[in-house]
């Protein structure tokens, strides 16, 4: 499946207000639902808003055996308020197959490489 919107730049950072619908950097995620191009993946567990080193990490539940996901801000197409919903640019597939998340390295500098890479290549 293509995407149309994926993210060319810094993957680490959320989209503009026109991008995403809102300013992502001034709001708290945390509990909203997350849905892929393919259907739902969980919510929120985290969220966090520093420059350049944006992300969300997502609680799956059951869709990938309860283990979480980190996600660069960039991946994120859109926020629906109303619905308390954010709309990322990739399948659960992509998501799935992402450098594992570690509890205890997930903010390390040489794991966000790697996840960076994984998803700008995508």
């Amino acid at each position: 499946m293509e995407h149309t919107n994926r993210t060319t730049m810094d993957p680490w950072t959320y989209g503009d207000v026109d991008t995403i619908g809102v300013d992502a950097s001034r709001m708290d995620l945390t509990g909203y639902s997350v849905e892929a191009t393919d259907g739902g993946i969980g919510k929120v567990d985290e969220a966090t808003y520093e420059t350049s080193r944006s992300y969300i990490v997502v609680d799956t539940g059951p869709w990938i055996f309860g283990k979480k996901v980190l996600l660069p801000a960039g991946v994120i197409e859109r926020i629906d308020m109303d619905s308390e919903t954010i709309f990322v640019s990739r399948t659960k597939d992509e998501i799935k197959d992402a450098p594992e998340f570690d509890e205890t390295t997930y903010q390390d500098d040489e794991y966000r490489e790697r996840v960076g890479t994984y998803y700008g290549n995508l």
